[in-house]
């Protein structure tokens, strides 16, 4: 099975018993915790050797994760049992977008040429906001190469407002 739709399906599981438990903040931190210790290197080591007992690995467990519910502790010994700690990173992200999606936030993704002021973003995010007719939580990175202007990722839709790619459109239409 892919990593991606693993830690999707994973995260789709979590979030409804999140959500029918009303526990988000909760498991929220608890997937936290988790990612933590099995994305550790010298952790997640000793946790896919196939020479290890699994009552070492639960044992390992129980002392990296003390203080998650007792429901995050089967998920993170489900994942050790059925060798999928790599999906625990694609886990966490997914359930991110799910709670984001349920409070009603879309995160947008804007490349800049340069970085901006905090009331350019604010204007960019209203804008979006506009757009996708959701609250925004923008995620701001910079990109020389787009020259100027922005690009925009939401959801599944990208704004393309950047130089580069309005030079590249009116170079094709002088040829």
């Amino acid at each position: 099975m892919a990593k991606g739709v693993s830690g999707k399906r994973h995260a789709q599981a979590v979030f409804e018993i999140a959500v029918e438990s009303n526990q988000i903040e909760k498991w929220q931190a608890d997937i936290e915790k988790i990612v933590a210790v099995l994305g550790d290197p010298e952790i997640s080591t000793v946790l896919a050797n196939p020479k290890v007992s699994l009552d070492k690995k639960r044992d390992l467990l129980n002392r990296g994760l003390k203080g998650i519910s007792p429901i995050a502790m089967n998920l993170a010994q489900l994942l050790v049992v059925k060798n999928r700690i790599q999906v625990v990173q694609s886990l966490e992200s997914e359930f991110k977008r799910l709670v984001n999606a349920h409070r009603g936030i879309e995160l947008a993704e804007v490349i800049t040429a340069t970085p901006i002021s905090d009331r350019e973003g604010e204007k960019v995010g209203k804008g979006l906001a506009l757009l996708s007719g959701k609250k925004i939580m923008l995620e701001l990175s910079v990109d020389p190469e787009i020259l100027g202007g922005f690009v925009a990722r939401l959801g599944d839709r990208l704004i393309d407002a950047s130089a580069r790619t309005r030079l590249q459109e009116l170079r094709k239409s002088l040829v």
